[in-house]
């Protein structure tokens, strides 16, 4: 999908919300472990009740790999269910990939390819080589690491170097890179203060920002300090929105507090 067509899905939905599908089977409704494939039921109910509220879902890669194959298997149901029953729908592999590029180039063509991911995000720490191959793609985004929420972020990424903070020196690097236009930037939503400077760099890219909600940032920060007139936001909550519920209503109170950040970002919209 291009960000054209997915900044068409937004202001058609009056929503930039992305649900994260983080599935952690310690933490789903119990009656779902006597399924065939619980993983994938919760996956699927958790869409069917969301979907009309939100652009994009991202299954976080790590918690279907904890579950070896049955949870790749898992994945590749919940990455076609989308594909052919929601195709309007924007996909991202938050998998934080980013290796030599032979290895990038195995790593893009498994999620781009393969399993028909919109997109994928991509670590930066190697470089150039190690994120190209990720760009090759039509129609296909890599979502950079630059600025993330966690407290840990400070470790590097605000460091100086030469005068300048590190992950300026990345916005600004992989600007130059081959399609840079197919870049995406995660921008952590409590770092909000941050996204200033951020759009002097990188204007109209389109940024995920995750962190709202269960990780405190607020919304109205984010778009007021990131939006574009071509919105160019996409803000992701996991948590908060499937796990709102651990009852066999679960995927119904999961579908009320999208439809709640869903309001709130027409709203924030409506300003534009």
């Amino acid at each position: 999908m291009s960000t054209q067509e997915l900044t068409k899905q937004i202001l058609k939905k009056k929503s930039f919300l992305c649900v994260g599908l983080d599935v952690d089977l310690e933490r789903i409704p119990t009656y779902l472990l006597s399924e065939e494939d619980p993983i994938f039921s919760f996956n699927k109910a958790i869409i069917d009740a969301t979907h009309q509220f939100c652009v994009a879902y991202k299954p976080n890669i790590a918690f279907y790999e904890a579950c070896g194959l049955e949870g790749w298997q898992a994945l590749d149901k919940t990455i076609k269910y989308l594909n052919h029953h929601y195709p309007e729908i924007y996909t991202i592999a938050d998998a934080k990939r980013g290796d030599i590029g032979n290895t990038s180039r195995m790593y893009a063509k498994t999620f781009l390819k393969d399993l028909g991911f919109d997109s994928v995000t991509v670590a930066p720490y190697m470089g150039k080589d190690s994120v190209e191959p990720f760009l090759q793609f039509d129609n296909k985004q890599a979502i950079l690491l630059a600025l993330t929420s966690n407290a840990g972020a400070f470790d590097f990424q605000t460091l100086d170097t030469e005068g300048e903070q590190l992950y300026k020196k990345v916005l600004k690097t992989s600007q130059t890179w081959e399609n840079a236009d197919r870049l995406m930037y995660v921008i952590g939503a409590t770092k909000a203060e941050f996204l200033t400077e951020v759009r002097k760099i990188v204007p109209e890219n389109f940024l995920l920002i995750p962190g709202v909600g269960a990780q405190g940032g607020k919304l109205e920060d984010v778009c007021k300090y990131g939006m574009t007139k071509d919105v160019g936001l996409l803000v992701n909550s996991s948590r908060k929105i499937i796990y709102a519920s651990e009852s066999s209503n679960f995927a119904e109170i999961a579908g009320a507090k999208a439809e709640i950040l869903q309001k709130q970002m027409a709203e924030e919209l409506a300003q534009l």
